[in-house]
């Protein structure tokens, strides 16, 4: 993956990764949901998309929203490994906590190019997860793939590992931190409550409850 600064912006890159999380590789995306995923008006985000689209990087049809061209995809995963390599390397060698590594890999990826993901890779030990478990793209363009779940889709007496904590809330990140909820924490639920009601997890020798909002963005792997 090839550096093209000339071309796409720090600011154009955060908008294609963004698409790409939110399945805009696959399938059509509003602009809304980018809009409030970036953090950003309506208007701004439907200004950027116009000069993504000039630029070959995004396709836009009129009421189905937008979706990245190939050339996109490979502008959004070298966004994508940037940010993830920069928040390991944020927590593995400087020692920052994983909820204070994604708005500062943001800023990274502001200054940042391919050769310095390379070396903050290396620093970190080449790590193939970022700190929150999200799979991190090879430098060549590809995206590892991850067969997990939602902790809420899982049955009593279930064990696994959990694979991905998605959330970026750092007082949430904090305290699941303190409950050992983190990627590669093994556990068993214990039992789950019928009607989307809480999981009992055990976890390290104890037995934690779990809400349903925050089980549904713990995604998890089945034990054999």
């Amino acid at each position: 993956m090839s550096s093209n600064p000339t071309q796409v912006s720090s600011s154009m890159a955060h908008y294609l990764g963004v698409l790409y999380r939110l399945g805009g590789n696959q399938d059509r995306v509003s602009s809304s949901a980018v809009a409030i995923n970036a953090e950003v008006s309506a208007p701004a985000a439907a200004r950027m998309f116009r000069r993504l689209e000039a630029r070959g990087l995004v396709e836009r049809e009129p009421y189905k929203g937008v979706r990245l061209t190939s050339k996109g995809e490979h502008e959004a995963l070298r966004e994508i490994r940037s940010h993830r390599l920069s928040e390991a390397f944020l927590v593995r060698v400087m020692g920052y906590g994983w909820h204070e590594a994604h708005d500062l890999a943001d800023r990274i990826a502001e200054i940042g190019d391919d050769d310095f993901a390379d070396r903050m890779e290396e620093k970190a030990g080449f790590p193939t997860r970022c700190p929150h478990g999200e799979p991190i793209p090879s430098r060549e363009g590809v995206m590892p793939e991850v067969n997990d779940r939602p902790l809420t889709d899982l049955k009593d007496q279930d064990q696994g590992v959990i694979s991905r904590v998605r959330i970026r809330d750092p007082e949430r990140l904090q305290y699941l931190a303190g409950e050992g909820l983190v990627p590669e924490a093994h556990f068993r639920v214990v039992a789950k409550a019928p009607f989307g009601g809480p999981i009992r997890l055990g976890l390290s020798g104890r037995e934690i409850v779990v809400g349903t909002e925050i089980a549904s963005r713990l995604y998890v792997e089945l034990s054999a």
